[in-house]
């Protein structure tokens, strides 16, 4: 019997806050990051096609990436060590939200995961010293496919809770939301 997952909607419809009972002990604690049939049951039926990882140093700012159609990406996005504030946007054309973004702190303390579905950028700043994050993708990594959007974009307007200290190039220098590549359409 899978352990129940908790489903919160998020200002964005689609983005959802995932959560899972931890189970705490002098031991330490002991979780289920994903079984396919908790999230069915909590009306989620997600195939994942690829697992990621990535270790940030305090200050590190990822993002905000995305991947076109049709190879556009959905991610299950958990601090597995550390703290991160992570975010998404919306990139979907005719979307009552379309450039709106949200944003939640994802902890190993907490628990909590984040979904991002297809159609919206993500990005994250990890927040502790070092943070360890798990995506779990519903699409493979296609090079020729992945577009960035500036962190930084006024329009958009993401509150970051510190100032990113490391940023690559490629982040450094994405587009703002006007000038980016997008091809992601809203279905009600």
């Amino acid at each position: 019997m899978p352990m129940k997952v908790t489903l919160r909607e998020t200002e964005l419809p689609g983005v959802l806050e995932l959560e899972t009972p931890i189970l705490r002990d002098e031991r330490g604690y002991f979780t289920e990051l994903y079984s396919q049939l908790g999230f069915e049951a909590a009306g989620l039926p997600l195939a994942f096609r690829q697992d990621n990882l990535s270790l940030s140093t305090g200050g590190t700012l990822r993002g905000l990436h995305y991947q076109l159609d049709p190879h556009g990406m959905g991610k299950l996005v958990r601090a597995v060590s550390g703290a991160i504030f992570d975010v998404a946007v919306d990139l979907r054309k005719g979307s009552p939200s379309f450039g709106r973004w949200v944003g939640r702190e994802l902890s190993a303390a907490n628990g909590r995961a984040l979904w991002v579905p297809v159609g919206f950028a993500h990005g994250f700043i990890a927040l502790s010293q070092e943070a360890l994050v798990l995506y779990k993708c519903t699409s493979v990594h296609a090079p020729e496919a992945e577009r960035a959007l500036s962190y930084r974009d006024p329009s958009i307007g993401i509150v970051w809770p510190a100032e990113p200290t490391l940023i690559s190039p490629k982040d450094r220098a994405a587009p703002l939301l006007d000038q980016a590549e997008y091809n992601f359409v809203y279905r009600a």
